[in-house]
């Protein structure tokens, strides 16, 4: 059993003979109550699920296992010549709760690059998609494909104990983990660099070697790759992607199904594709507006424009979050370590401080600060990376760490089929007569 796995092993043991002691002492303890609102506000708020990984605070924002975006960044293993987080620690951390050493690090980077296999029959899958295919589209079937060699399937069909199903949960995680960068980037490669493909460098960490098999091995967009991998990989088990992938894994579907549902929700513009909005909607003020150095009354009259017009302003605004999203403020301190004089992060910066106040003045907005999708395009397109239909392939990659993560302690702790109850509009009116 590898190291990783028998931490995991112990940890989950620990925590399962906890949580079957909690239940037996104060399973009937109400936690939360549910108002008419929620029923038809998407459950906004409502405390209905366990996720063991991370933790979003309204003010604080997200906790990765008890430790802010700056802690990560303070505490987690570096590349030797890098200064951002490796995403295989941050891995490790969600996985175990423990923060890693190096040694544990370079052995990940070592198993991710062992397992990592793109097969065949899942390149013929994306060749045969048209070129115009939406990038997500093609991650989503790719994933589906490579299945087919899944751990978990295998065992459930020889016949397994309920109480083993982490294992090959696990197993097929780090072997998709270990290929998603492999998967990305042939439909990158094939979709916008002619169907050249890059072979991957066995010297490289997962986030470097992402980027590398991206076409770019410049240090500065590796060091981007390495802080953006980590901090899109999880965000609490509520928002749509880890929901999803959380409801899916619950059937005993395994990785690969759970996965590529959780991809399908990302690829959503309320959730994931927001990215790619906020990207189009800057490049569309600045062709509106004729220059890249717009002045402050020029960016608020587009804001207000946009508003009018009755469209949001993408990148602005959150489910939860009440102040501004701590992973946006890490990637503009990684642009203010790294990129000088930039016209277009400049105006994201701009924005940063004109849209707030305009969304405050409409007094019905909860949270008018930016989240995550309000920073990242300017970051890619200024090492080069301007196919924004892409983005949220990148988030999907990230992504895939905390909720798979997640999925794993799912079934070591033997989490049931999730089955809410859901009632009709005349029930809520009778309830309603009634109360």
């Amino acid at each position: 059993m590898d190291k990783l796995k028998l931490i995991f092993k112990e940890k989950a043991t620990a925590l399962g003979k906890e949580v079957k002691a909690l239940l037996k002492e104060n399973g009937d303890k109400v936690v939360d109550q549910v108002a008419i609102r929620q029923l038809y506000g998407g459950m906004r708020g409502l405390k209905s699920m366990t996720y063991e990984t991370s933790a979003l605070d309204p003010i604080e924002g997200i906790r990765f296992r008890g430790f802010s975006i700056p802690e990560l960044r303070e505490k987690l293993p570096t590349a030797k010549d890098g200064d951002e987080p490796l995403p295989e620690g941050l891995f490790w951390l969600l996985l175990t709760g423990e923060m890693p050493e190096h040694e544990d690090v370079s052995w990940l980077t070592k198993q991710w690059q062992k397992r990592a296999n793109l097969p065949q029959h899942t390149k013929d899958v994306i060749d045969a998609m048209p070129k115009e295919t939406h990038p997500m589209t093609m991650f989503s079937m790719g994933i589906l494909s490579m299945g087919n060699d899944g751990v978990f399937k295998k065992k459930y069909a020889e016949g397994m104990s309920k109480y083993d199903y982490w294992d090959p949960t696990y197993e097929d995680t780090m072997n998709l983990i270990a290929t998603l960068p492999l998967l990305a980037a042939y439909i990158y490669n094939r979709k916008y660099n002619n169907g050249k493909q890059i072979d991957p460098d066995p010297n490289l960490d997962w986030g470097a070697n992402f980027a590398h098999m991206l076409g770019n091995d410049s240090k500065g967009f590796m060091e981007l790759m390495r802080i953006y991998l980590t901090i899109h990989s999880d965000h609490e088990g509520g928002n749509a992607s880890a929901h999803t992938t959380h409801l899916v894994n619950s059937t005993l579907s395994d990785a690969y199904f759970s996965l590529s549902a959780g991809i399908n929700a990302l690829a959503g513009p309320l959730h994931g594709l927001a990215n790619q909005e906020v990207i189009k909607w800057v490049f569309e003020m600045i062709e509106t507006l004729g220059t890249d150095e717009p002045t402050d009354e020029q960016v608020k009259k587009y804001i207000q424009d946009t508003l009018n017009s009755g469209r949001v302003i993408p990148g602005y605004g959150h489910a939860v979050l009440r102040r501004p999203d701590p992973r946006f403020i890490a990637q503009k301190r990684f642009a203010e370590r790294n990129i000088k004089n930039s016209k277009l992060v400049n105006i994201i910066w701009q924005l940063f401080e004109q849209v707030p106040p305009i969304l405050q003045g409409l007094g019905k907005v909860k949270n008018p600060w930016p989240n995550v999708d309000a920073h990242s395009g300017a970051l890619l397109v200024h090492y080069g990376f301007k196919e924004y239909e892409y983005y949220t392939v990148l988030f999907g990659v990230s992504r895939a760490l905390g909720v798979l993560a997640a999925s794993i302690w799912s079934r070591a702790l033997g989490l049931p089929l999730e089955r809410p109850k859901s009632v009709t509009s005349e029930w809520v009116k009778e309830f309603i007569r009634f109360h």
